[in-house]
């Protein structure tokens, strides 16, 4: 009798947890910034589609930001028409036509990477923002779904404690957060997300900021 009540909490619970999911992996919550009025920067993660892109030009529009700044690898499929050789120059031409033509546009394209994508990207949009001459106390950075939350962390790791980190994030479209497993493409989104973000918890540790093996992609510099 023991094993049955606890065989029913058992799946009663991990039912409550796959219910959740969806809404842990997805992250929409602006940083405060000093002032408490916000952040100033939006980071867009530029692999994001045009539905999304134009709701992140809509966030934009709605918050205090002042500048953008596009971010993403290279892109390894070629479409008709398409000049953008990598994810963050793709979505500033995007937006510059579209949504944003009178604000501050800029991209910070990431190199070729195997692994780590994410955090490459984060460590160059922090190298961009230091270049500029920029030293904002908030930022928010722009996803999509449940890619948000492990977002938020490796930007966060790239970034330091220095920097509050906030997340904006479209809502998918293939389907319902609530009933993720209803569909094939919830499904491999949501289990696809959280693996890597338990993978990111427990077993990656950020090199140490501004050496080599942080932006490992790249050949050192020349003596």
């Amino acid at each position: 009798m023991g094993a049955l009540v606890f065989l029913v909490v058992a799946t009663a619970t991990l039912l409550l947890c796959a219910r959740a999911a969806g809404f842990f992996l997805f992250v929409d919550e602006p940083a405060r910034g000093s002032d408490g009025h916000g952040a100033r920067l939006l980071v867009v993660e530029g692999w994001l589609d045009e539905d999304a892109l134009d709701a992140a030009a809509a966030a934009f529009r709605a918050g205090r930001y002042e500048r953008v700044v596009t971010s993403g690898g290279p892109i390894d499929s070629w479409h008709e028409g398409q000049t953008a050789t990598n994810f963050a120059d793709r979505a500033a031409g995007y937006l510059k036509l579209h949504a944003l033509a009178d604000v501050a546009v800029a991209a910070a394209p990431a190199p070729a990477s195997a692994q780590d994508r994410s955090f490459l990207s984060a460590v160059v949009v922090r190298d961009w923002i230091r270049r500029e001459g920029l030293a904002p106390a908030a930022i928010d950075v722009y996803s999509a779904g449940v890619h948000a939350r492990r977002s938020r962390m490796v930007y966060r790791l790239a970034f330091g404690p220095s920097v509050e980190v906030g997340m904006r994030a479209a809502l998918p479209k293939n389907y319902d957060l609530e009933h993720w497993w209803r569909t094939s493409q919830g499904a491999k989104a949501v289990l696809d997300e959280a693996l890597s973000l338990a993978w990111t918890t427990c077993c990656f540790w950020p090199p140490a900021p501004g050496s080599h093996e942080e932006r490992w992609a790249q050949p050192p510099p020349s003596p």
